[in-house]
């Protein structure tokens, strides 16, 4: 890599993984420091000036003025995500610019944090965390926070059988649950072997006590699941999203919940992220996370590392590990 080139990270990251690629990067190395916010729009216009290397988060909008103030020296953006709705990838393919994201590296991590998710929702783990720090009375109780036993042959629609989607039902195969699920994977060998049992969406919603979302955001996907989702699936069954907020019309959602056709919600992301819904916030039975799928050490350790070996092998010359098709 010229010595000269000037790549900006819109986050700072691990520093043993830094460290690792910094004698690869020296001395034009260039990071936004503050490990709680992104850049402000105007901050990231100004920052990748001069750029030929960007490494962004799934917060940071890159779009064609992005990529027009960065100049035609932009090679790469390696996005620190499974997902790249963030990033215009056809304004970059337009301009020759690479665009790469992380897959693989954060399968299991999000699964984990899918169960957990179900579990809480389901069982009213938070919700009862919630009571018990009120102080009120209470003793056990035959009728107590009663939720959906799963492992009592419940049964887990998963929306996407993905890497994710996978690594899910595995989990939930071993809790003995039923699974459902959409997509090409729910064929293969390795889903009948769980037991997976292929359906549409109709059908999976229609059937499933528990729904899990795993499908990429696109303009198709948008909403995938909405008023008349919503109304279609089991009186009292649960909905899960661990993928891309817009994927749910939360305030179909919030009717939904409202009227008790729903027993109840699970989400780490949100539609309109960061903010949050205000009627979901006010339920009991909804719980709700700060999109924190991938937040294990390993993991994203492993998300930075591969991001950064994208973003160095593009500006070598060389192909990246996991490009984005444009």
């Amino acid at each position: 890599m010229p010595e000269q080139q000037h790549v900006f990270l819109t986050r700072p990251l691990d520093e043993a993984v830094l460290n690792e690629f910094r004698p690869q990067l020296r001395p034009q190395l260039r990071i936004h420091p503050d490990t709680e916010f992104p850049p402000s729009r105007e901050e990231l216009l100004s920052a990748v000036r001069g750029a030929s290397g960007l490494v962004t988060m799934v917060t940071d909008r890159i779009d064609a003025e992005v990529l027009d103030a960065a100049g035609e020296q932009l090679q790469v953006v390696a996005n620190m995500a499974v997902g790249y709705d963030n990033i215009d990838v056809a304004a970059a393919a337009e301009r020759g610019v690479t665009v790469t994201n992380t897959p693989g590296v954060l399968d299991e991590s999000v699964a984990d944090l899918t169960l957990a998710l179900l579990l809480s929702t389901v069982r009213r783990v938070a919700e009862g965390d919630r009571f018990i720090r009120t102080g009120k009375e209470w003793i056990w109780g035959p009728q107590s926070f009663v939720g959906l036993d799963i492992s009592a042959g419940s049964t887990l629609g998963i929306v996407g059988l993905g890497r994710i989607g996978m690594a899910t039902a595995r989990r939930a195969a071993a809790f003995g649950m039923h699974i459902l699920a959409t997509g090409r994977r729910a064929h293969s060998a390795e889903a009948k072997a769980l037991g997976v049992e292929p359906a549409t969406l109709e059908q999976l919603i229609a059937a499933s006590d528990v729904v899990s979302l795993h499908a990429p955001l696109t303009a198709e996907t948008k909403h995938l699941i909405g008023k008349d989702q919503l109304a279609a699936m089991k009186p009292g069954s649960y909905l899960l999203n661990t993928a891309r907020g817009p994927l749910v019309d939360e305030e179909a959602l919030a009717d939904s919940l409202d009227s008790g056709h729903l027993g109840g919600a699970g989400l780490d992301v949100h539609e309109y992220e960061p903010a949050i819904n205000e009627r979901l916030r006010g339920m009991e039975n909804v719980v709700l996370l700060p999109h924190i799928g991938s937040a294990g050490d390993a993991t994203r350790n492993r998300m930075a590392s591969l991001a950064l070996k994208n973003l160095v092998a593009v500006l070598n010359g060389e192909d990246p590990l996991t490009p984005v098709e444009g």
